[in-house]
């Protein structure tokens, strides 16, 4: 028997009151649009989501707003999307974190991947195998081998647990065979201050905020979590060229409606946001602070969700993580 979801309850319930009030309060195919960021405003995604709905705007002739409803990792923003009226007029930035990874650690959450349904594809970030230059370590061998010379753990940063950080260096734990422990920071700046002061030896961030320190001469970085090389960081190696692509990994953020949203308006949304993407201006500013551009629709994003769910599952489930 189907599952009934808690929108198919409330929907349910409510269908005969709606039936009598057919117009009464709902939206309007004008009426303005608006895009949930669960973070806060000023950061690199914020000035990356105002950016689309920019773009969006002057293509609908449609206001597009930006909402920032941080809190939680996510979860406020989240559910208040899940909690929205299916009208088409309200989605959500989803991203690994709040999507997958929280659905995936969080039995007890106030949504569901039913309550949701994917719209369009934004953007991805790889990650770096990073080391501090002075544990003499240069390639991803060298680490193991190091690692078995220590004879301890490896400690590698995260960004809490829960977070693909966090989850990625379990997963590189196991692809190397030696033991590493993971290391909570608030931001990934403290992180890497204490990568450098060698009070950790291994960190995950996205390449563009570790160059400078690679380039005097504090860090180096051993590998990209990408399948090719980045046409931006031509010099790095890619985990799959160097005999690892199961390492492959990345983070991503894309929009996702209520489940139930009207498809007219979902695809118009999902055309415009591709459309946004295209943008030569935005795609230059993406592609510098090191971030990959993706376009395309309701099926890419799908195949996000469909592999994070597969792949971090596993790794959830094989190390018996759970979040409250």
């Amino acid at each position: 028997m189907p599952r009934l979801t808690r929108r198919a309850v409330m929907a349910a319930a409510t269908a005969t009151l709606v039936a009598t009030l057919p117009h009464a309060g709902s939206a309007q195919s004008g009426d303005p649009i608006t895009l949930v960021v669960p973070y806060g405003g000023g950061g690199l995604i914020d000035g990356i989501v105002r950016q689309v709905a920019d773009l969006m705007t002057a293509e609908l002739g449609q206001t597009v707003l930006v909402e920032n409803k941080p809190g939680a990792n996510g979860i406020v923003g989240a559910s208040f999307v899940a909690n929205s009226d299916a009208d088409g007029h309200t989605y959500l930035i989803g991203a690994t974190g709040p999507i997958p990874l929280n659905i995936l650690l969080r039995p007890s959450l106030p949504y569901g991947i039913d309550d949701f349904e994917p719209v369009a594809t934004m953007l991805s970030g790889p990650l770096t195998i990073t080391v501090p230059t002075s544990i003499g370590v240069t390639t991803i061998e060298g680490l193991a081998d190091y690692a078995k010379e220590t004879g301890r753990p490896l400690r590698y940063a995260t960004l809490g647990p829960g977070s693909v950080t966090h989850l990625f260096g379990l997963f590189l734990q196991k692809e190397l065979g030696v033991d590493m422990v993971d290391v909570a920071y608030r931001n990934n700046p403290s992180a890497v201050v204490d990568l450098i002061g060698g009070q950790n030896e291994l960190n995950f961030s996205a390449p563009v905020s570790l160059l400078d320190h690679e380039k005097s001469g504090d860090l180096k970085m051993l590998a990209i979590t990408t399948p090719e090389r980045m046409q931006q960081f031509p010099d790095l190696p890619t985990t799959t060229e160097l005999g690892y692509p199961s390492l492959v990994s990345s983070f991503w953020f894309g929009v996702m409606a209520p489940a139930g949203s009207p498809s007219e308006m979902t695809s118009k949304v999902s055309t415009a946001v591709q459309n946004a993407m295209k943008d030569e201006g935005l795609r230059e500013k993406m592609i510098n602070v090191g971030m990959i551009p993706e376009v395309g629709g309701p099926a890419e994003l799908q195949a996000w969700l469909d592999k994070d769910f597969e792949v971090w599952g596993k790794v959830v489930k094989d190390n018996n993580i759970t979040l409250e």
